[in-house]
């Protein structure tokens, strides 16, 4: 086929361009176009990512200079091995007025939280989680609804260094089980029904089923109205509760460029499903070039993707908040009613 079906408009005013025209500066180059920016890339692997660093505005501390400990690709590869950053200090890092994240499901009224909202409730969430004993490390994992908490959750989470994972409510058991048991999670995140095609869901049993498979949980914590009915497990606590605090501020510690911030899974089409970690520092410069050089993602965007907590494409959505655009999350049928 020789004929082009779509071209886009205003080329030359895309981030892309302006990438491009940086690198050509700077390096005294005459890069024309996607194919010779991405030719390039690949030969000069450190230059490029220490440009993308940069160019993308991620907040950290130390010396870049070092983007490779060995040019060699190989298991044990350490990127910027000289830096440390936070995750959630990056994707929080707009505090103003305006909107960071517009969240619906069926059953709701529309949530319209702003850059200064969010952090404020990041922060007091923070605050309680440590209080209740989260530290660097431990893992939270999450069985939640395409939520504006969850997105709080998981910032809370990895500012404290802690490891975030999560399922969606309509998994199975064994589906959730065979996934979290393999990270023994300290605390849980979860609900106690959900909404989907004009349905209630009650999670009760399958909640209480997994808690009790997740022997290392110490702190069930629940973002929904409810008694969790069960005499075997640990008292929940209320999401809504942990806010109700007077910290404003976070203290965010930063992490070496590999410190995990997810731990998401395969399919489990080939037996259990397989942990995979992601780092922080990999994760947001990714998310970042992907997000500014391929989607021109701007603060004046709004964004939205149909997708659930079980998938990673949740966690490159939640990356938008690290540009300062507003992200929509909705949770239920994309075609109800």
């Amino acid at each position: 086929m020789n004929e082009i079906l779509w071209k886009p408009k205003n080329v030359n005013k895309t981030k892309l361009k302006d990438f491009t025209d940086l690198i050509n500066d700077k390096y005294a180059l005459d890069i024309d176009g996607y194919q010779e920016l991405y030719k390039w890339s690949i030969k000069k692997i450190p230059n490029f990512w220490s440009e993308i660093l940069e160019y993308t505005e991620v907040k950290y501390s130390g010396d870049a200079g070092n983007v490779l400990s060995d040019l060699e690709m190989k298991p044990g590869l350490k990127w910027f091995p000289n830096i440390s950053l936070n995750f959630a200090e990056n994707l929080l890092k707009h505090k103003n007025d305006e909107l960071a994240i517009i969240s619906k499901n069926e059953n709701s009224d529309l949530v319209k939280i702003t850059y200064n909202e969010l952090y404020l409730s990041v922060a007091k969430l923070a605050y309680s989680l440590k209080k209740l004993g989260l530290k660097q490390g431990d893992r939270v994992a999450a069985v939640l609804p395409n939520s504006h908490e969850a997105v709080i959750a998981m910032l809370a989470t990895t500012s404290i260094g802690a490891i975030w994972s999560s399922c969606s409510p309509d998994f199975g058991i064994a589906s959730v089980t065979d996934r979290f048991k393999q990270i023994e999670p300290k605390f849980i995140f979860s609900i106690h029904s959900y909404y989907y095609n004009g349905n209630s869901f009650d999670f009760h049993e399958k909640l209480n089923s997994i808690i009790e498979n997740l022997p290392s949980l110490e702190k069930i914590i629940i973002s929904t109205p409810g008694t969790l009915q069960s005499s075997k497990s640990k008292p929940h606590l209320d999401f809504s509760d942990l806010l109700e605090n007077k910290e404003s501020e976070i203290e965010f510690e930063r992490f070496p460029f590999d410190h995990p911030a997810f731990i998401l899974y395969t399919s489990g089409t080939t037996g259990l499903p397989k942990s995979i970690v992601h780092g922080a520092g990999g994760t947001l410069l990714q998310h970042n070039k992907e997000l500014l050089l391929h989607c021109d993602a701007a603060k004046e965007d709004t964004v939205f993707y149909y997708i659930t907590c079980g998938w990673m494409m949740w966690n490159w959505l939640v990356s938008f908040l690290s540009v300062g655009s507003t992200i929509v999350l909705y949770d239920g049928s994309p075609f109800f009613p």
